[in-house]
């Protein structure tokens, strides 16, 4: 699969490589990941010990 295939995005006009696309992805994810470990840690982690507890089991 070659880059051409693959829709180009941004405003920039430049066209953004694979590489280039999969950093920005990976790096939206683990602000999403951080924020979401923010909100689990504020509100007492009860859900975590419960979720780690099933895989144990």
């Amino acid at each position: 699969m070659s880059e051409e295939t693959v829709p180009q995005q941004g405003g920039s006009g430049q066209p953004k490589g694979l590489l280039q696309q999969m950093e920005e992805l990976m790096a939206a994810l683990n602000a999403d990941l951080s924020a979401l470990d923010a909100d689990l840690q504020a509100s007492g982690g009860s859900g975590r010990e419960a979720v780690e507890e099933g895989k144990a089991g």
